[in-house]
């Protein structure tokens, strides 16, 4: 860590000295790490860093290392800066995410310094989710997208989400399916024309999500992709993420009914000027096509993904054969 981004750890945590006890992960790509640090003398314990280095030689795991693909990844990081500093004092307990103490930039590196989540009650990570981890995900996504409910985003992505259509025009072309192929533009348009939009958190996969020991609470992490948009983006897509085709079958009308049970209670805790039963209504009807808009990214981005399934596939027939 370059020596300013070292008094700037220091000076706003109130700490005589900042000892690194362990790197978290490395970011996507080679762009910089994540890494707990102990705070010696301070009133707070240890925090986690977000130190993002933009590297020379662009590398990707799958190959798309591309100027398109270096920008987006750029602007990512401008978008989470944006998000700490300008949004998220707005979300509370039901949506927390990890209180931004400093950032900082030098040259072409970024600084975030971040709230240990472990230290506030949040130490759980789980690959394999029990109904609890599922109640709060979806439970947290519902006051997310209720405390954000009609706001522009501002310096953050205009439309949310990294895998949006305008953002993946080299994925499209390589896409095989000829159906889905033909309309995608017309899925991102029903989905970018809806009257009721907040801000998607972009990348709600389980593993951005930190729990209680209990799996009873959660927060989220890497807002990078945050912007505006149809709620059920972010609710298709973690779903996608934990859960198994049979279980996506099962469970997606239990689960859309907690999310909109969640979602009215948030809508009259914040008494919102807004019909809950509008959104709602909208809402339900747009979440088959959030499910086949992440679909067409994925067939095109990596067409053997295990995500590709029956169920995402009749998903897909259904709105594309609507859209006609």
């Amino acid at each position: 860590m370059n020596s300013q981004f070292k008094q700037t750890l220091i000076s706003s945590t109130k700490a005589k000295q900042a000892k690194e006890i362990e790197i978290i992960q490395t970011l996507w790509s080679g762009y910089g790490k994540i890494v707990r640090y102990q705070l010696l003398e301070s009133p707070i314990p240890q925090v986690v860093v977000k130190w993002v280095q933009l590297p020379k030689v662009k590398e990707h795991p799958r190959g798309w290392n591309t100027n398109l693909s270096h920008h987006r990844k750029v602007k990512s990081y401008q978008v989470e800066t944006n998000f700490y500093k300008n949004y998220a004092n707005k979300c509370n307990a039901f949506c927390k995410i990890p209180k931004l103490y400093a950032f900082d930039v030098y040259n072409d590196e970024v600084l975030l310094v971040l709230e240990d989540l472990d230290m506030v009650g949040y130490p759980s990570r789980v690959h394999q989710v029990s109904w609890n981890h599922i109640n709060a995900c979806v439970q947290w996504l519902a006051n997310f997208h209720a405390t954000f409910l009609q706001q522009e985003p501002i310096g953050l992505w205009d439309i949310g989400t990294y895998w949006h259509l305008d953002t993946r025009p080299e994925e499209l072309e390589v896409l095989e399916d000829k159906a889905l192929k033909k309309m995608a533009s017309k899925i991102d348009a029903k989905l970018n024309k809806a009257v009721y939009k907040t801000l998607v958190h972009g990348d709600a996969k389980l593993a951005n999500f930190c729990f209680s020991e209990d799996g009873l609470k959660v927060a989220a992490v890497d807002f990078q992709y945050v912007g505006g948009g149809c709620g059920m983006k972010d609710l298709a897509y973690f779903m996608g993420s934990c859960l198994s085709e049979e279980e996506c079958k099962e469970y997606e009308s239990e689960i859309l009914d907690l999310y909109f049970n969640a979602f009215k209670q948030a809508v009259i805790d914040k008494n919102l000027n807004v019909e809950y039963q509008k959104v709602e209504k909208e809402w339900r009807a747009l979440f088959p096509v959030a499910w086949t808009d992440f679909h067409r990214f994925l067939k095109g981005w990596s067409p053997s993904h295990w995500k590709i399934n029956s169920y995402s596939e009749q998903v897909a027939k259904q709105v594309i054969n609507a859209l006609k």
